[in-house]
């Protein structure tokens, strides 16, 4: 029988909550849910008391209290983490619902066919997209396709550019891509670093396109390997306007 103290804890009130999701993202150690439609605490031994889930939530639904709980378990939290990874690899599609109603706020893991894009059937290739979002703004840092990826950190203008890319860059990778151009690359170093911190990644490419304000994109994944200290092979491609790739080289990390 697990112990129980007066201890912090997240309280979750119902009727404020419109099921949004948010939360569920912002709970590194699983312990909230969406079941029928409202957030709910899986266990209270998967709850630190922390609170990190409170500022998500634009209901203002969640609030940390004083109660007697059982205590909280690391160890139960990271199989409780590793068993829920194990699960989602065995279903076609796993979806983890965010604040927003729009779709491309939606985590989706879809399941890739067995066959490189390039065999598909009647001469049409495939996508080899294995996720959703793509866009780094929106995808979470412990997204489930994050972990144990071969990440691509692409320039937005890139897969118009090539015409192979899902098929020379995007099979068996995970992407994100952007325009350190118009979004922030503060905001991009820090979103990288989360994710370093978070997951364990086998490898990262960076394709970006020639013009200079690309460029800014291998520059923010090198600082945020440097502001999370992790060390992941790192490999850098340029691809010309024209669709050529102009240089792939191997980056010390």
């Amino acid at each position: 029988m697990k112990m129980k103290a007066i201890r912090k804890i997240i309280q979750i009130d119902e009727e404020r909550c419109d099921g949004c999701g948010q939360c569920v993202l912002a709970c590194a150690e699983g312990a909230i849910e969406i079941i029928d439609g409202k957030a709910k605490l899986v266990s209270e031994v998967y709850c630190d008391g922390l609170g990190a889930c409170i500022g998500e939530c634009p209901q203002d639904a969640l609030h940390i209290i004083e109660r007697e709980a059982e205590e909280f378990d690391p160890e139960a939290v990271e199989a409780f983490l590793e068993s829920r990874k194990q699960d989602s690899g065995t279903s076609p599609v796993v979806s983890f619902p965010q604040a927003s109603g729009c779709p491309s706020t939606q985590v989706h893991v879809f399941s890739r066919p067995d066959a490189p894009a390039a065999q598909a059937p009647q001469g049409k290739a495939a996508s080899a997209l294995s996720h959703w979002p793509v866009q780094i703004r929106l995808v979470p840092p412990n997204a489930p396709f994050l972990n144990n990826a071969h990440l691509l950190v692409a320039g937005d203008c890139v897969p118009v550019a090539y015409p192979s890319f899902h098929q020379e860059f995007l099979q068996g990778r995970t992407a994100m891509i952007g325009c350190p151009k118009f979004d922030n690359p503060k905001e991009y170093v820090d979103k990288f670093a989360e994710i370093f911190e978070r997951n364990r990644l086998q490898s990262v490419t960076v394709v970006s396109m020639e013009v200079p304000c690309c460029s800014a994109l291998l520059n923010i994944v090198v600082k945020a390997m440097e502001k999370a200290q992790a060390r992941i092979p790192l490999e850098e491609v340029v691809v010309s306007t024209r669709g050529d790739i102009l240089e792939r080289r191997t980056v010390a990390a």
